[in-house]
């Protein structure tokens, strides 16, 4: 019972299981902040009117959590249809030529280091218990963890989008006009910071790498905005 729980208490102590739904929040969340702070800083910077920049920011975020949840189900059901057709192209491969398959398989093990007796032997075993599941695996390189989910990938990001994108939204409509790209611009930073620290506390990496990071990018895109605001702006 010990060895168990010490096994569970190990196993728990790695991040790589969240990597699929973390990536995807993670850019869901940084693109909903930069986004739609941009788009506010920029019209702010344009007008002295609210109304065009509550508006602005609103349809931007609307757009682009349905944008980045549509795009996100796209990209990663057409890595699921290449999965499905490389695993169907090796279940042919395994009905046709299996003793083939079988070398290969053991030449896998012996790359990564086992003898050859000792790689055909793992081979056989392997292939006896699963030979699919073990191709997938070890030739394919496709597994539980690194298999793509659309469907997962979709809400997260169009969701993270959401939430980091209703912080900038929120700021335009009660901070005072009176220097809003400013605050908008300084606040986003510190919303920028915070998903950085959270997403590196969740996926178990080095939380100032990911705040310098996620920061330094995201200051620039903002600065940049509001410099094309300010050149392309008419008060309105």
């Amino acid at each position: 019972m010990e060895e168990s729980a010490g096994l569970d208490t190990y196993l728990e102590n790695h991040y790589i299981h969240r990597s699929n739904w973390l990536r995807a929040a993670v850019l869901g969340a940084n693109d909903g902040i930069l986004s739609t702070a941009s788009i506010a800083v920029g019209v702010a910077a344009a007008t002295e009117l609210r109304e065009p920049i509550i508006l602005a920011t609103l349809a931007g975020l609307v757009a682009g959590a349905l944008s980045m949840a549509a795009g996100e189900y796209v990209s990663v059901s057409s890595q699921t249809d290449v999965e499905k057709a490389d695993i169907e192209r090796e279940r042919q491969e395994l009905e046709e030529m299996p003793e083939l398959e079988l070398q290969r398989l053991a030449e896998i093990y012996v790359e990564r280091g086992l003898k050859q007796e000792t790689a055909l032997t793992v081979a056989k075993e392997m292939t006896a218990h699963d030979a699919l599941g073990a191709h997938v695996r070890d030739e394919l390189g496709i597994n539980e963890i690194s298999q793509a989910k659309p469907i997962q990938a979709a809400l997260a990001s169009g969701g993270a989008f959401t939430a980091g994108g209703i912080l900038p939204f929120l700021v335009t409509l009660f901070v005072p006009l009176d220097g809003m790209e400013y605050i908008l611009y300084i606040t986003a930073t510190l919303f920028l910071m915070l998903l950085g620290a959270i997403a590196a506390k969740t996926g178990g990496s080095n939380i100032w790498k990911a705040v310098i990071r996620i920061t330094f990018w995201g200051t620039i895109a903002m600065g940049l905005t509001a410099l094309a605001g300010y050149i392309f702006g008419i008060n309105v």
